[in-house]
C-alpha cells in the first residue's frame, strides 16, 4: 500500500517541517507528501472551493480517500492502527487529505471513504500534518507489535 499525504499549502523550513520529516522518515510504507496551493487572493468560500479542485485533481486514480475534518470520527491510536491494517488489505493507494485554513469543501468530504478527526480542538492545518504523520507512524508500530505505543 502506498500512502499519500495530500495537503493545502507549502510547509516552510522550520520546526513544523522538521516534525513532518521526523515521522515521515520513520514510516516504512511508501510515502509521498504532496502539496497544492492557490496563490491568487480569493474570498474564503472561493478559496475553499478552489483548494478542493486542486486536491481532487491531485488524487491518484482509484485511491482510497481519508479526509481530515473536525466533524469527522475521532479514533484512538489503536483503532486507527486497525483501520490502517484493513486498508492495507484493500487499498493500493491510501490518501489522507488536509485542507487549508478554511477546512475542506463539501465535495472532498463527500468523496472520502472515511472522515477522520484529530479531536475536537482546532489545530493549525500546518501542524496537523505532523500530528497525522506521528499517528500513522504510531499505527505502523502498533501493527508490528513494537512497544512505541503505550496504553
Amino acid at each position: 500500500m502506498r500512502l499519500t499525504i495530500l495537503a493545502v499549502g507549502r510547509q516552510k523550513p522550520g520546526a513544523l517541517k522538521d516534525l513532518e520529516r521526523l515521522y515521515a522518515e520513520r514510516i516504512t510504507f511508501p510515502l509521498t507528501i504532496r502539496e497544492v496551493e492557490e496563490r491568487r487572493k480569493l474570498t474564503a468560500p472561493q478559496m475553499k472551493e478552489r483548494e478542493a479542485e486542486l486536491l481532487l485533481a491531485a488524487l491518484p486514480k482509484g485511491a482510497t480517500l481519508v479526509a481530515l475534518d473536525g466533524k469527522g470520527k475521532g479514533l484512538s491510536s489503536t483503532d486507527l492502527a486497525k483501520r490502517l491494517g484493513g486498508w492495507q488489505e484493500s487499498a493500493a493507494d491510501l490518501v489522507f487529505i488536509l485542507g487549508g485554513a478554511e477546512g475542506l469543501a463539501q465535495p472532498i468530504i463527500e468523496r472520502a471513504q472515511f472522515v477522520l478527526s484529530l479531536g475536537t480542538m482546532t489545530w493549525p492545518h500546518m501542524l496537523a500534518r505532523g500530528m497525522l504523520l506521528e499517528q500513522l507512524y504510531r499505527a505502523q508500530q502498533i501493527l508490528i507489535g513494537h512497544p512505541y505505543h503505550r496504553e
